[in-house]
């Protein structure tokens, strides 16, 4: 999956939300027809998801779009699907996914509708969210159920679904969700998925603490967030950027390696840290993942504000 630091949800039925969306600076949009929209507009938003999509993706774009159909449960689901994959969507979002066969039936309804309207065979991604004591239990399974799977969210919101499945009380500092976000985020490396997205910050006011949680994620292995409000976009492009401080750091420990290297050593110390070929490596993963942010979204390395944020190998 590409590199999304934030994925904004916008109600399906309203086309316009979109548009703010991109305006806000959003590296993915989730055109949502689940539970954002009322029971009696949910035929209305297949329409104007599919309108919108289509359009956006008329100008060409830099950003990604994806759709959160209904669950699997709902009797909805068959008619989004229908509705909306085409050439204008990158993926969809499938919420509450507790089996991998379910997955497979995705699969296989997706295929045959990327057939019929002309779409390039397995073009259409999934994003997994796990949202029940099941799944979670079963991330590693599900994370491999499909090629089309790229993502997990690790999400550990309050009073959602996920909260009443486990029956914990959120709480800022996480602790209470750090086994299942762990899980998920294990479930996805093992599979070879290395964008696990977070979520979801649901006080749209309290934006210190957003940057709290959403640091927190990234320091626990996650490289993208899914928001609810475009005021959140910025924050989240942020702190998933790399720093100005860490950039520099990186690009210091391969250059003073490769030479130590070509010197006849294999270990050194830079900026007061021990590095060999283990850390060099991580240094270039993340000058990789550095130059797929710059190519993907023309960003520019975070300005690092307050405390400097800290420099780490993980």
């Amino acid at each position: 999956m590409k590199p999304y630091r934030s994925m904004l949800f916008v109600p399906g039925h309203k086309e316009s939300w979109a548009d703010k969306g991109v305006a806000a600076g959003a590296d993915a949009l989730i055109l949502d027809l689940e539970d954002a929209v009322p029971a009696d507009l949910k035929a209305e938003a297949r329409q104007t998801v599919s309108r919108t999509s289509r359009r956006l993706a008329a100008g060409g774009r830099p950003y990604g779009v994806w759709v959160r159909p209904n669950s699997w449960d709902s009797g909805l689901v068959w008619h989004d699907l229908a509705e909306v994959v085409c050439s204008g969507i990158d993926g969809l979002v499938l919420p509450k996914v507790e089996t991998s066969a379910e997955i497979h039936y995705f699969d296989g309804v997706v295929t045959s509708l990327e057939a019929l309207g002309g779409v390039e065979q397995g073009r259409t991604k999934f994003l997994l969210t796990l949202e029940t004591a099941k799944a979670i239990a079963g991330a590693a399974e599900l994370a491999t159920a499909s090629p089309r799977v790229v993502s997990m969210l690790g999400g550990t919101g309050p009073h959602g679904d996920i909260a009443r499945a486990l029956g914990y009380i959120f709480t800022a500092e996480g602790l209470e969700t750090l086994y299942a976000r762990s899980k998920i985020l294990l479930a996805c490396r093992t599979a070879g998925l290395d964008h696990p997205v977070c979520g979801l910050w649901q006080d749209v006011r309290d934006v210190v603490g957003l940057r709290d949680f959403l640091g927190s994620n990234r320091q626990l292995g996650y490289r993208g967030a899914m928001v609810i409000h475009p005021s959140h976009v910025h924050i989240a492009n942020e702190v998933f950027t790399p720093s100005a401080t860490e950039f520099a750091f990186y690009e210091e420990v391969v250059a003073q390696f490769d030479a130590a290297v070509v010197r006849g050593d294999a270990a050194l110390v830079v900026g007061g840290q021990h590095v060999d070929l283990a850390h060099a490596k991580t240094a270039r993963q993340w000058l990789e993942h550095w130059g797929w942010l710059r190519e993907g979204q023309r960003t520019e390395p975070a300005s690092t504000t307050g405390s400097e944020r800290s420099t780490k190998f993980s």
